[in-house]
């Protein structure tokens, strides 16, 4: 027993040992291209937490699970709460905090509103229309510099977007479809607020409040029409608040090492996934140009990544 105890602290102190050396050499990354690589984690949480989402609001009301989200994203960060205290997480502009949840919301009602009916490619291709909304906002609101190379990968992107989006239009989904688009801009506004808090805020502090605001401004319209979740549902729940919180601190994270307009580009490969667990999930097949725009959006953001790396080797 005693040399089993031993050798599991063994391989213990192994993995950590490996953890500490992993995060030494990823300090010593330039810091776009950290900021890339948390944008990229967050991307693929999203898409991950969209799949699961899409799949509770063909079962209970949008709303509902909207609110169970955030309430359950607060939920799984509750014992780093408890472990530092809450004057820890007590934030420094509480204002700013529930305007940006007001906003995300907004957000999420018009996104909620319409997810049920669109499939999970076409729904992450749409809100790929967020960066151009995004580098224009932090553009102004930042004053942060829009380089050539950032406005022809969003643009190439966008027109990807565009090639995914348009035969989607006709019909009755189309209205589903501009509900969808709608949100875009909201979205892009809430996280130019979070950019703004990052910069005295922690991202641990701005997801806790961000779980805490939106699930307040969420609760009438889930009463509405509310309904006891199953015990797997619950379940469900909780990992999409695991997944949910650990997306906007990466997201978060990335804010804090970089411009934002540097990390939207990559925001395109999140087609890359929402098409394979779209294809997996719920069988939806891409269509030809659902395919057709995911190369061209894949293009553009290889492209800016190679370019970004470029510059922060000659810097």
């Amino acid at each position: 027993m005693a040399a089993e105890s031993a050798r599991a602290r063994a391989k213990f102190d192994t993995l950590m040992r490996h953890a500490t050396l992993a995060q030494r050499r990823a300090a010593r990354l330039d810091p776009t291209l950290r900021g890339l690589l948390w944008s990229i984690g967050a991307g693929l949480s999203f898409v991950v937490l969209n799949t699961l989402m899409r799949g509770l609001t063909l079962q209970i009301d949008p709303f509902q699970t909207q609110f169970l989200r955030y309430v359950f994203g607060l939920v799984v960060m509750l014992p780093l709460v408890a472990r530092s205290g809450m004057a820890a997480y007590r934030p420094r502009n509480i204002g700013g905090q529930f305007v940006r949840g007001a906003v995300h919301t907004l957000g999420l009602y018009l996104w909620f509103a319409a997810i049920p009916y669109i499939t999970l490619a076409d729904t992450t291709a749409i809100g790929f229309t967020g960066p151009i909304f995004i580098m224009i906002g932090a553009a102004w609101a930042f004053g942060e510099r829009m380089r050539w190379e950032r406005w022809v990968a969003a643009l190439i992107g966008l027109a990807g977007v565009l090639i995914v989006v348009a035969p989607k239009l006709a019909g009755t989904g189309g209205l589903y479809t501009l509900i969808m688009l709608s949100s875009s801009p909201v979205f892009a506004a809430s996280f130019l607020i979070t950019k703004g808090l990052t910069r005295y805020e922690r991202a641990s502090v701005i997801v806790i409040w961000q779980s805490i605001s939106v699930a307040l401004f969420s609760l009438p319209l889930a009463l509405v029409a509310w309904k006891a979740p199953t015990l797997s549902q619950w379940f469900t729940f909780l990992l999409c608040g695991l997944l949910g919180s650990l997306g906007h601190y990466l997201l978060a994270r990335s804010f804090t090492v970089a411009d934002i307009s540097a990390t939207q580009s990559v925001k395109f490969l999140d087609l890359v996934w929402a098409s394979l667990l779209g294809w997996l999930v719920f069988a939806d097949t891409p269509s030809r140009s659902t395919l057709i725009g995911g190369v061209v959006i894949c293009a553009s953001t290889l492209w800016i990544a190679r370019r970004e790396s470029r510059r922060a080797a000659t810097h």
